[in-house]
């Protein structure tokens, strides 16, 4: 075994972090059992099963054996959207099996990396626990924080002085995950930026950036220039990201919610279609125009 799975190195704890080590976290701020014993034991037992299957599967199903972490990399992403899938269609069943899913990923990587004496699941799982109790000094220390905007405005704080981070090597953007999707990513870099006062002061200047950005794009469509169009649609698409942000949504969120919309109304133009005899990718634009209104009054009434 190697001395990353026995003996796990621990970032450095931030001033007035708790230690994990002298902290019950089965327990609540009164010293009460978060659990029943019965609860607990079920608790445990369900996530060592699934441990043990990892285990049976590895060593005996050739598909599960031949697997590495990267080609495991698109089910991670699968299982995820499938999470949110479940939702925003508030469909709860699915989602308890998604979950599932979602974490036989997290064993499953977990498994691999076992097996090449990285680290053990159970270095994950104290990891994240430790990881927890650090970051919240109002919950497991003595810090007397009582608002949202209290944690979430000390959360990076924390985060730096934990990797030991100083102000010369610093940057605001630190901490970006690579590999975002790029709306998600636009979103959290320009968040980042307005924390240290990078930012507009309010939408209606962000609107006015879409509008000059829109000019750019015009500009560049005219002289033929692809490069600087495709540079141009970026900033559009980055303005957006901000202008939604700035009314205090996520962008990300705003268009899946959009993208289902669309798809809910095509495929109520589809059946009105195929209601009155006709084949939609046969008709003028004319008259699949009629449909999408049709289609759009049918979803404003349905809501």
């Amino acid at each position: 075994m190697s001395q990353s799975q026995s003996d796990p190195v621990r970032p450095t704890a931030f001033p007035g972090a708790p230690d994990p080590d002298t902290v019950d976290v089965t327990r609540d701020a009164q010293g009460q059992a978060l659990f029943e014993d019965a609860r607990a034991e079920r608790i445990k037992d369900s996530f060592y099963r699934l441990v043990c299957v990892m285990e049976r599967l590895r060593s005996g199903c050739p598909w599960d054996r031949k697997q590495t972490p990267a080609s495991l990399k698109k089910y991670v992403l699968e299982e995820a959207y499938e999470v949110l899938e479940a939702i925003e269609t508030e469909d709860w069943d699915l989602l308890r099996e998604e979950l599932g899913d979602f974490s036989l990923q997290a064993v499953f990587q977990a498994k691999i990396q076992e097996e090449a004496d990285r680290f053990t699941i159970e270095d994950v799982m104290e990891g994240i626990v430790d990881k927890m109790i650090r970051r919240h000094p109002h919950v497991f220390g003595d810090l007397d924080l009582t608002q949202a905007e209290d944690v979430e405005a000390n959360w990076d704080q924390w985060k730096r002085a934990e990797k030991g981070h100083t102000t010369a090597d610093h940057s605001a953007l630190d901490g970006l995950t690579k590999g975002l999707p790029a709306l998600l990513e636009a979103y959290k870099i320009a968040k980042k930026a307005a924390k240290v006062g990078f930012d507009w002061d309010r939408p209606r200047q962000v609107i006015d950036k879409i509008h000059e950005e829109l000019n750019e794009v015009e500009e560049a469509l005219a002289s033929g220039d692809g490069a600087a169009l495709q540079e141009e649609l970026g900033d559009v698409l980055f303005a957006a990201a901000n202008l939604v942000r700035k009314a205090g949504f996520e962008p990300e969120e705003t268009l899946r919610l959009a993208n289902a919309k669309f798809s809910r109304r095509f495929r109520r133009m589809e059946r009105l279609a195929d209601e009155r005899g006709q084949v939609f990718a046969e008709l003028p634009l004319e008259e699949q125009e009629t449909l999408w209104q049709a289609a759009k009054q049918w979803d404003h009434d349905k809501t």
